[in-house]
């Protein structure tokens, strides 16, 4: 079916998006009532447009009457107040309604709960229409009783409208659910790290016998949603967008980053899914290092115990993944891009790490709220960090005036590391200390400014994640 939009009272620079919604919605329930009181009606009748309610009209040499019937009051109001022209064909009952007629209607009082109608014909027909004299050999439709002055013209039968049953949604696909299928299915416990493994993180990141494969780490993603979704009703709509509607993780973090990041005067939500999907496309180590980051926060924050529960609510885990997207448009020379992006993630996360800092691998930072990160400062692979821990910069030069973190350091609550300092592969400053010197590997450092108290350990601090010991 073909509908014609005549609006001339409006420019074009001036219609909005809800008067063109507004107006359509009006044509559609106007099609929907039209359509319903013809099926349900087996002669189509209407009173005359033009003197009394009595008379009939006739078009095309026979009986070709339409009764509008809009329902309630409300909606046949609704619909001659509309500025738009509904035009539909003869052949389904289509009819114009004119919007002067209407308003005289309307004003004399006689179009409450009526709406008279006019015959428009369908243009160019795929059959012509038979001449008079053919037309006489045909059947013709019965006439309708012609009621006199005194009596009174037939009412139509109510309006009887089937309810229109919208589509469930996650949570009330879950809430319908009998008590019994709301237990959702076990999922195998996490495979412990193996503490006999010979694994030293002070020499990088590598995977373990315990991590999971790209695809099983999706999977059982999209099972913890499942569950969390069966468990708690009102997060399914939620879980359902940002996980089990995606086919990865990549997809599916993008489109959560998309969702946060978004800004009315930076960047929209498309804006930000297009550079995040980029980057994953241009560049897989981004991905892989995004997992390798997944994968420690599971190995070191008790507090964790799902995947999704990273990926979905950490801000830590959420900030870091936005900086390395962030470092990707920087070194492609698109720095006011990830500066922009950078500058929101600031605002969003408390997390201030520079587009321009070079962090590797399997790095985690809990609680995360404080940390600032400079522009120079190099972090290696598996590095923890608690709150509030700074690697500042000294000096106004333009070469490297920030910290630079070997493998396996763990930096305790309220580290602060001032200029262009080393700290040694494996070891532990502790909360509340100041740096302003080198640190050798394996050493434990505390205090203002940090004295190192301890030195060969042998165990490695981020396995532990023991900020008690050996001060």
């Amino acid at each position: 079916s073909c509908y014609t939009l005549n609006i001339s009272e409006l420019r074009h620079s001036q219609i909005s998006s809800a008067i063109l919604l507004g107006s359509c919605i009006d044509i559609l329930n106007t099609h929907y009532l039209c359509d319903m009181w013809r099926s349900r009606s087996q002669t189509s009748f209407s009173p005359a447009s033009t003197s009394s309610s009595s008379g009939w009209h006739a078009a095309g040499g026979q009986q070709q009457n339409v009764w509008a019937a809009c329902g309630p009051q409300r909606s046949s109001r609704r619909a001659m107040r509309s500025p738009v022209t509904c035009t539909m064909a003869a052949e389904r009952g289509y009819f114009q309604i004119p919007n002067r007629q209407l308003d005289q209607q309307q004003q004399s009082g006689r179009g409450d709960a009526r709406v008279s109608a006019v015959a428009a014909p369908y243009p160019p027909a795929p059959h012509p229409p038979a001449s008079p004299a053919q037309s006489t050999h045909l059947e013709a439709p019965q006439r309708p009783r012609v009621p006199s002055q005194t009596e009174t013209p037939p009412s139509p039968p109510p309006f009887r409208s089937s309810p229109i049953v919208p589509p469930p949604s996650p949570a009330d696909m879950y809430l319908s659910r009998p008590p019994d299928n709301l237990q959702p299915r076990s999922l195998p416990p996490l495979m412990p790290s193996n503490d006999n493994e010979d694994y030293h993180p002070s020499d990088g990141w590598r995977l373990r016998q315990h991590h999971l494969q790209k695809d099983q780490l999706w999977e059982r993603i999209c099972e913890e949603a499942r569950q969390d979704a069966m468990l708690e009703p009102r997060l399914a709509t939620f879980l359902h967008s940002v996980v089990l509607s995606h086919k990865s993780v990549e997809a599916a973090f993008s489109f959560l980053m998309a969702a946060k990041l978004a800004d009315n005067m930076m960047l929209g939500p498309v804006q930000i899914l297009t550079i995040f999907r980029e980057a994953y496309d241009d560049d897989p180590s981004i991905l892989e290092a995004g997992l390798s980051d997944l994968q420690a926060v599971i190995d070191r924050d008790p507090a964790c115990s799902k995947y999704s529960q990273c990926l979905l609510y950490f801000k830590g885990f959420q900030a870091v993944q936005c900086y390395r997207v962030t470092h990707w448009l920087w070194q492609r020379g698109r720095k006011a891009l990830a500066l922009a992006i950078h500058s929101r993630v600031c605002q969003l996360f408390d997390v201030d790490i520079h587009p321009g800092a070079r962090i590797g691998r399997g790095v985690m930072l809990d609680h995360a709220t404080g940390i600032v990160i400079g522009e120079t400062a190099v972090v290696g692979e598996n590095v923890s960090m608690l709150h509030h821990v700074s690697l500042g910069g000294s000096g106004t030069g333009r070469g490297v005036r920030h910290p630079n973190i070997g493998h396996g350091v763990l930096l305790g609550a309220g580290v602060i590391v001032l200029g262009p300092v080393s700290l040694g592969a494996g070891s532990k400053v502790g909360a509340g200390s100041v740096v302003v010197s080198d640190i050798p590997e394996h050493c434990v450092a505390v205090g203002v400014p940090a004295k190192i108290i301890k030195c060969s350990l042998k165990g490695e601090p981020v396995r532990e994640m023991d900020q008690c010991t050996d001060f």
